[in-house]
């Protein structure tokens, strides 16, 4: 649900933010909430600290890059077996 806002701006940043809409083909009110967003966040703090919660809760352990690219890897070429299998 979207909730409606008025703002006052000037005349200058009215241009500015026409004519950067206008360059990147979409609304003004668009490029205002993506600025609200990169700003403040797209996500409420509460949100974010619930999801780091839930990270913090998973039991497993971190693979070094390497490792996971092996891992990846090794995935891959079982999947090619299994389909030159069938």
């Amino acid at each position: 649900m979207n909730e409606r806002l008025q703002i006052l701006v000037s005349p200058d940043q009215r241009r500015r933010l026409e004519d950067e809409a206008r360059r990147r083909r979409t609304s003004v009110a668009s490029l205002i909430r993506q600025a609200i967003d990169a700003q403040f966040g797209a996500v409420a703090p509460e949100d974010r600290l619930r999801a780091l919660e839930a990270i913090r809760a998973i039991d497993g352990r971190f693979v070094e890059p390497d490792e996971l690219d092996r891992l990846a890897e090794s995935e891959s070429e079982g999947e090619a077996r299994r389909v030159r299998a069938r």
